[in-house]
């Protein structure tokens, strides 16, 4: 996993070839990513005598804190070439005009 600041995000980038879309989960609560999700093992044909296996399936997670405040609502995934990068928008501190009610 790779985790990249740009002017108005973090981002996360992460190696996960052979997994459906739908097979990913990504969540965040506070300050911790989360991505889960399933690899699953080729459907049809037979595998007959195993030779060298590097291919991991089943179930994995990766959790890791971003240290940078994010907004949470604004969060976005997408899975490209087996690369999925998950964008976490920068709180952009500032000042706004607040309008003043009268009677």
């Amino acid at each position: 996993m790779d985790i990249f600041e740009t002017a108005h995000a973090v981002v996360a980038r992460i190696e996960i070839p052979g997994v459906a879309g739908e097979d990913i989960h990504v969540n965040v609560e506070d300050d911790l990513l989360r991505v889960s999700g399933i690899r699953r093992p080729p459907v049809g044909g037979e595998v007959g005598r195993l030779h060298q296996m590097e291919i991991a399936f089943g179930s994995f997670e990766r959790k890791v804190r971003i240290s940078v405040p994010f907004d949470r609502t604004g969060v976005s995934a997408r899975l490209e070439d087996g690369f999925l990068s998950v964008t976490l928008p920068k709180k952009i501190a500032g000042s706004r005009e607040v309008k003043v009610e009268t009677e």
